[in-house]
């Protein structure tokens, strides 16, 4: 799996792109810790070219989310489209996370 990245302000914008899969999970995870480092726990995930995420990767996001929360801070996760929503959905973690339709709005809630 790419992940490209980009800085918007004080954010950083992480864009994987491909199925997300137990393969990918260690490097998106330490991608996302890399970057919460960076950016002081400013992150969003742009999964809008993420056709779906298995349940490995899904745990790793969990893992990151709670990790964020102890600091009160949040995951972000934009463009997620039915079949991932439906995923977090199905597993009862949706809740979890701040999910929002495109990069834009999630950069903007960081105000």
């Amino acid at each position: 799996m790419e992940i490209q990245q980009q800085t918007i302000g004080a954010v950083t914008v992480l864009r994987p792109r491909g199925p997300a899969t137990q393969d990918d999970a260690a490097g998106l995870s330490a991608k996302l810790m890399e970057a919460r480092t960076r950016s002081l726990g400013r992150v969003v995930l742009d999964i809008s070219v993420v056709p779906f995420v298995d349940s490995v990767v899904l745990e790793h996001l969990l893992d990151i989310t709670e990790e964020l929360g102890k600091t009160g801070q949040a995951l972000k996760l934009s463009g997620a489209n039915d079949v991932v929503r439906e995923a977090l959905e199905l597993t009862d973690i949706a809740s979890m996370f701040e999910l929002f339709e495109d990069v834009n709005s999630a950069v903007r809630s960081f105000l």
